[in-house]
């Protein structure tokens, strides 16, 4: 009798681990296309929202480790020699107005990323929803970095102007790529901070999209429960 009851229930929980199974499968293929790309939109226009409302302001790059803009290569290296010769307060006015040109910068760009988020076609969704963790950052710097690049480069180009450095270190840097030691594009402050900008504004999306991976419930939406929920 003992032994019937035992079979039983454990007959009972394959039935039910199978269904939970079944249930799992069929929550992923009954996503239509139309629920992944809302989904997806809405993560990643809330991404974007949440990365330029970090890195555009005050601190966003200077007091942020994994985005602060230094000095390229060898100009970081000699940066450090000049530290030693007393001349650390004119190194960090340059890295400050470095990574403030990119806070100023930043916010200009919010209107190119969300609309590159509205207007992602279902293959573009279906791409990111299957691809790996740089999916998203490959997403965005192929809509959105030539167009960000032209609209940040003149606003980081007046504020490295004000920094009286900015001129100096286009001079050495353009002197230390021709004995390759900094790559060539890294000769023109402005040209620098724009790349770095960029970097820093991707990384920063694809972490708020990773975090909305993690706990979809968390962000309070319907769909975005739905679709992260599901995968």
């Amino acid at each position: 009798m003992q032994r019937r009851t035992v079979t039983r229930h454990l007959s009972l929980g394959l039935l039910v681990l199978a269904a939970h199974r079944r249930a799992w499968a069929l929550s992923l293929s009954d996503l239509s296309n139309r629920d992944a790309t809302a989904g997806l939109k809405a993560a990643l226009e809330q991404g974007a929202q949440a990365a330029v409302a970090l890195l555009g302001k005050e601190g966003g790059f200077l007091d942020n480790a994994k985005v602060r803009i230094p000095l390229p290569g060898y100009l970081e290296d000699a940066g450090q020699m000049l530290r030693r010769l007393g001349q650390g307060q004119r190194v960090d006015e340059l890295v400050t107005g470095m990574n403030r040109a990119a806070e100023q910068a930043v916010p200009m760009g919010r209107d190119l990323l969300v609309n590159a988020v509205k207007t992602m076609s279902v293959n573009d969704a279906k791409n990111i929803l299957s691809g790996g963790e740089h999916s998203v950052t490959d997403f965005f710097a192929s809509k959105t970095r030539e167009p960000l690049g032209t609209r940040f480069l003149p606003i980081v180009t007046k504020a490295t102007e004000k920094v009286d450095l900015a001129r100096k270190y286009n001079k050495v840097a353009d002197r230390a790529a021709r004995f390759g030691l900094i790559k060539a594009e890294d000769t023109k402050i402005e040209g620098y901070v724009t790349g770095k900008t960029l970097d820093g504004l991707y990384t920063i999306i694809g972490d708020e999209e990773r975090k909305i991976r993690q706990d979809p419930v968390g962000t309070g939406s319907a769909i975005l429960k739905k679709v992260f929920g599901a995968l």
